[in-house]
């Protein structure tokens, strides 16, 4: 049971609980550097690496840290473990860095780190804050990367560093360029929310009973109508 329980920690981020596509959160980074799947790779797995250590922390650390100022707690642990992944692009991926601008320090105020660090980092143990980490993140990247993935290859005729796709695919369609402006983003974004919304769509309950009884309406006649329930004609 401790496993499935583990397993269910790190699956529901990636549909059922997925932060972009069912809790529509970190929209101002989703909209803001997915016009390239490199980019959008690239945040996916720095705000992945920050979710995951914030919550590794703020887990071993829920028992001390006072409930009247945890906010602020929650931003500074959050924050440096932004400064770590900035340092890092900074060094091994300038590009990537320039790239991502602002949007990078902007981790720090994520939504997604913040509410995961306020409804389950701080209730839970390490293990299952780590496992909670890296599935909201790999939803996040996924997400990310999807919307990248499309736009780019809509919009530029390219995918991943501007590789282009009619090396691949000769005859490749036209480009559509407003899938590289903002317009592209929401319409990319809409479309992947409504299909999110079709994958996680709860089943009605399946009737039992008298409610599923064609004869519903009128018990009369019906052998297995329970002693009272009997209708007259």
């Amino acid at each position: 049971m401790k496993n499935k329980g583990y397993l269910h920690e790190f699956t529901k981020g990636l549909l059922k609980e997925n932060p972009t596509l069912v809790g529509l959160l970190g929209m101002c980074p989703t909209l803001a550097v997915t016009s390239q799947a490199f980019n959008a790779l690239g945040m996916g797995l720095a705000t992945m690496f920050v979710l995951v250590g914030s919550n590794l922390m703020i887990s071993l650390l829920r028992k001390v840290i006072p409930a009247t100022v945890k906010l602020p707690c929650y931003i500074v642990i959050i924050a440096g473990f932004v400064t770590i992944v900035d340092f890092l692009l900074h060094g091994f991926l300038p590009e990537l860095h320039e790239n991502l601008g602002t949007f990078l320090s902007l981790i720090t105020v994520n939504c997604i780190i913040l509410g995961r660090a306020e409804m389950f980092a701080s209730k839970n143990p390490p293990l299952p804050s780590v496992l909670d980490g890296l599935g909201m993140g790999a939803g996040f990247t996924l997400s990310l990367l999807a919307i990248g993935t499309i736009r780019e290859i809509l919009g530029a005729g390219s995918w991943m560093a501007g590789t282009p796709i009619a090396i691949v695919f000769p005859d490749a369609f036209p480009t559509l360029s407003i899938f590289s402006s903002t317009a592209g983003g929401f319409l990319t974004l809409g479309v992947l929310v409504a299909l999110a919304g079709l994958l996680t769509k709860k089943k009605p309950p399946a009737e039992v009973g008298c409610a599923a009884c064609p004869m519903a309406g009128s018990c009369t006649g019906c052998t297995a109508a329970p002693e009272g329930k009997e209708e007259t004609a």
